[in-house]
C-alpha cells in the first residue's frame, strides 16, 4: 500500500527554492518515519509561483518588498492547500500573518556573503569605478561604505541568471549568499568570502523557516527538524530588524553566534549611499528562556542603532 500525503510542503519553484525544499522534503518524511523513497508520496512538494519570483526588473522595494516572496505560499497555507511552507528565513517579514508562525528553524547554513569576480579575485582588488552587481541594498551601502568609487548596477534574477550575467560582463562583480550557492553545489564560483562581523550579512541569512498554522505548530515531526542554535541566533538577528523596521528601505545587517552559554549579536545600519554606517555589539549570557532571551537583545540593539541613525537610514522612494 503506498504511502498517503501526510505534510504538503508549499515552495517557490525556483531552482535554489527546490533545492532546499527537498533537503527539507527528506528530512520531514524522515521525521514522520518514512525512507527517502517515500517523501514524494508522504511529503509532496506544492510548486507556488510568487509575485517577486515573476517580476525581475525592479527592486523588491519597487513592487512591495520581501513579502511578494511568501504571500501566495502563505495564502495557500491558510487556505489548507499546503501543510507547511519553506522558505528562505531572510525572505521572511518580520510581522505575521494572522492564523500563521515559524513553528521550526532547522540546522542552519553558513550565513556569510559571498565575493564572485571571473577576473577580480578579492573584492578590494576591483579596479577604480567597477561594477557590482546585486539587488540588495545592504550589500549595496556596505560595499560602498568600503569603497565608494564603485559604480552599484541592478541584477535580480536567481542564482543562475545572476551569474550568467556576470559571465556576460553584465558586472565585474557580484555578491550573493554563500548558503545560496552551496546549496546549489556552486561554491566553487567563490572568490572570497567575506567577514561577518565585518560586513554582517541579512538577519537570517543561510537560515529556512517552516511556516505552518498555529494549530500544526506543535507537532513532533516539526520539534524534530528545530535546531537550537538557529533558533536562537535567528531569534535575536530578527528582534534587531523588528526594531529596525527593516525592509527593502533599509540597509540591515546582523549577525549572531553562540559561543557556550553566551550569545553574540552584531548589528549594523548604513545610510543608502554607505557613507555613514551605525552599529551595535554585545554578549549575554542567555537563561532559561534563551529564545526570548535573544529576541530583547536584538531588540535593544536595533533600537540603539535606530536612534542614531534616524531618519537617514530610510531609501528615499
Amino acid at each position: 500500500m503506498s504511502a498517503r500525503p501526510l505534510v504538503r510542503i508549499g515552495t517557490r519553484a525556483s531552482r535554489l527554492a527546490l533545492a532546499q525544499a527537498g533537503q527539507m522534503q527528506r528530512r520531514i518524511a524522515a521525521a514522520l518515519g518514512y525512507g527517502p523513497e517515500a517523501a514524494d508520496e508522504v511529503a509532496p512538494l506544492v510548486h507556488i509561483s510568487t509575485t517577486g519570483d515573476r517580476v525581475q526588473d525592479r527592486r523588491l522595494l519597487e513592487i512591495g518588498g520581501k513579502a511578494l516572496f511568501t504571500k501566495e505560499i502563505e495564502e495557500a497555507l491558510i487556505a489548507g492547500h499546503i501543510d507547511c511552507a519553506i522558505h528562505s528565513m531572510k525572505d521572511v517579514p518580520v510581522e505575521r500573518q494572522p492564523g500563521l508562525t515559524i513553528a521550526a528553524i532547522p540546522e542552519r547554513e553558513d550565513p556569510r556573503d559571498a565575493y564572485i569576480s571571473p577576473r577580480h579575485p578579492r573584492f578590494e582588488g576591483l579596479p577604480q569605478g567597477a561594477r557590482l552587481g546585486t539587488a540588495s541594498l545592504r550589500r549595496q551601502a556596505q560595499a560602498l561604505h568600503r569603497r565608494p568609487d564603485l559604480q552599484a548596477v541592478l541584477v535580480r534574477g536567481n542564482v543562475d541568471t545572476r551569474l550568467a550575467k556576470l559571465e556576460r560582463g553584465e558586472a565585474d562583480a557580484m555578491i550573493l549568499a554563500l548558503a545560496g550557492l552551496k546549496r546549489l553545489g556552486l561554491a566553487d564560483v567563490v572568490a572570497e568570502v567575506l567577514d561577518p562581523v565585518a560586513a554582517p550579512p541579512a538577519p537570517g541569512q543561510g537560515a529556512l523557516a517552516i511556516e505552518t498554522r498555529i494549530g500544526d505548530a506543535g507537532s513532533a515531526w516539526l520539534q524534530a527538524l528545530a535546531d537550537r542554535r538557529a533558533t536562537l541566533t535567528v531569534a535575536a538577528e530578527r528582534g534587531a530588524l523588528e526594531a529596525l523596521e527593516g525592509s527593502c528601505r533599509t540597509a540591515v545587517g546582523a549577525h549572531g553566534r553562540i559561543e557556550g552559554d553566551d550569545l553574540i549579536l552584531v548589528v549594523e545600519a548604513l545610510t543608502p549611499d554607505g557613507r555613514e554606517r551605525f552599529r551595535r555589539e554585545a554578549r549575554i549570557v542567555l537563561g532559561s528562556d534563551g529564545e526570548a532571551d535573544a529576541r530583547a537583545l536584538g531588540l535593544d540593539l536595533g533600537a540603539q542603532v535606530r536612534a542614531e541613525g534616524g531618519d537617514r537610514l530610510l531609501l528615499a522612494t
